[in-house]
């Protein structure tokens, strides 16, 4: 008598492969993914475009640029980001980032190389969107979004006018202009508002 527990040929073929899997936990993720090839989104699942308000097929070819505040953020922190993974291979932030409707929003950004001498030839990005917990309260420039990312990121005055290559009173004058802009009375009240513990 035939065995009925066993699979019939037909649908052993059409069992998920590996690979079906492999697909799936990059579609179901809970978090914003993308694979970028010099910095160009080879594909993203559905959270990472939602974050930034648009479909994954809006966004495959195109350039992770359109998703920066400003051309000059993406080159400065791409430049950093680069600097990092040629000697690590992986690469962790947060930035101010840009919804589709133009809107700003905080986000936590880490990657991973798949080659050190070229790190952006093939990277894999988690994006994770941290507006509830530190939302942008200001409007900012770009010069004075890099510098609350350092200054959120730890960085001092001298650490943050080497990595910009400027003065450290350049980035006195920003720091007092990023005080008045988010009524913080000191250095460390704003950095409480920057990063969103008030």
């Amino acid at each position: 008598m035939p065995r009925t527990d066993l699979p019939s040929p037909a649908a052993a073929t059409e069992a998920p492969t590996v690979d079906d899997d492999l697909e799936q936990v990059f579609d179901l993720a809970p978090v914003g993914l993308c694979v970028s090839r010099e910095r160009t989104i080879r594909r993203c699942n559905a959270p990472f475009a939602a974050m930034f308000g648009y479909s994954p097929a809006d966004l495959a070819g195109h350039s992770l640029e359109g998703l920066y505040p400003s051309r000059s953020e993406f080159e400065h922190i791409g430049a950093q980001g680069l600097a990092v993974m040629q000697q690590t291979g992986h690469y962790s932030d947060e930035r101010i980032m840009r919804h589709r409707s133009g809107r700003l929003f905080w986000c936590h950004v880490a990657g991973r190389s798949m080659r050190l001498d070229q790190p952006f030839a093939c990277a894999v990005w988690a994006f994770e969107d941290i507006s509830a917990r530190r939302p942008v309260t200001v409007e900012l420039t770009a010069r004075e979004r890099e510098i609350a990312r350092q200054l959120a990121a730890g960085q001092g005055t001298k650490g943050i006018a080497r990595a910009l290559g400027v003065s450290p009173r350049t980035i006195d004058g920003h720091r007092a202009r990023l005080m008045k802009k988010l009524q913080a009375r000191s250095a460390g009240e704003m950095i409480a508002r920057l990063i969103g513990l008030q």
